[in-house]
């Protein structure tokens, strides 16, 4: 079988959106070339490719699918091309500059998991794909993420400083709500931290799929309970910590549902937020009587720990 290779160069805050966009339409495999994390990743010494030159131009992120060239291929590259068309409308920031090409079966399969290396994403998580050996270190803790149609494999600043925090908040007694769960990434690492009272969903449907597989892979199904939800109205009771990997647009309408789904001392772990739109979340917070209480910034992204301003 031969592939299209579709690539989209655009902006941070649209790279997801695209992610979701490729999944949508059957994508075999999603990547995302982000600049930022290349540089990031170049001057902690933590890839093998020592001799790759820092980026100069960190704004522009390529997101790349593989859609099997078939019957269908055609009408899938024009509902592409019109959610492109509609998405530039919608985000301004979001330029699509759309490459295509074909590839075979054999080149895809054998040359895309080179990109894919063990990983230490915080201090103590480790993000490995299954193909590759790891001999773990003391105090490490190892999560086997193989990329697919779910995005999450660790490598992004957004995943990364989560992962971080929950390292420095989470306890084993901490029940968790996880929204937009992905590949699962954030609820298997808390799993793997301890946590035995977990909650994972995600709006899309093969994100569930995938992120069930991963639990599964993990050995942690049973500590943690995945299904599909719109934002928190599929999940039951409530928790003490939640997280939310997503973007601006959608945590700001998450506000709305946490005070039936948050315990009044608890945290919400905020994230998949440019800093352009940092003052647009501080507002959202604000106005349902919450605050930042802690912050981190990487490559132009941040990541927040959001309180009720009565619970300081």
């Amino acid at each position: 079988m031969e592939w299209m290779q579709v690539s989209v160069r655009t902006s941070h805050e649209a790279m997801d959106i695209i992610a979701e966009i490729f999944s949508d339409l059957g994508a075999n495999g999603v990547s995302m070339d982000d600049p930022a994390i290349v540089n990031d990743y170049i001057n902690s010494n933590l890839w093998d490719y020592t001799d790759i030159p820092l980026q100069e131009n960190t704004t522009v992120v390529t997101v790349t699918a593989w859609l099997a060239k078939d019957e269908k291929i055609d009408a899938k590259m024009m509902q592409l091309n019109t959610r492109l068309e509609k998405l530039s409308k919608e985000i301004y920031t979001a330029p699509c500059e759309l490459i295509v090409s074909t590839i075979k079966e054999e080149d895809w399969a054998n040359n895309w998991k080179q990109y894919f290396h063990p990983t230490k994403i915080a201090d103590r998580i480790v993000v490995k794909p299954s193909w590759e050996e790891y001999q773990t270190q003391a105090d490490e803790v190892i999560v086997e993420l193989d990329p697919g149609c779910a995005f999450g494999t660790g490598t992004h600043p957004t995943t990364s400083m989560c992962v971080g925090f929950m390292e420095q908040y989470l306890h084993e007694d901490t029940k968790l709500f996880d929204v937009g769960t992905g590949s699962g990434i954030l609820a298997i690492c808390a799993a793997k931290l301890g946590l035995k009272d977990i909650q994972a969903a995600d709006y899309d449907d093969v994100a569930v799929k995938v992120a069930n597989q991963n639990i599964k892979q993990n050995k942690v199904e049973d500590k943690i309970e995945c299904f599909q939800s719109d934002l928190l109205k599929n999940f039951k009771g409530k928790a003490n910590f939640i997280s939310a990997n997503i973007i601006a647009d959608i945590i700001i309408r998450l506000f709305d549902e946490l005070p039936d789904k948050l315990e009044h001392d608890g945290i919400l772990l905020a994230s998949g937020i440019i800093e352009d739109r940092l003052a647009d979340i501080e507002q959202a917070a604000q106005q349902h009587s919450m605050y930042i209480a802690e912050m981190h910034k990487k490559g132009g992204w941040v990541a927040l720990i959001i309180k009720f301003k009565d619970h300081k």
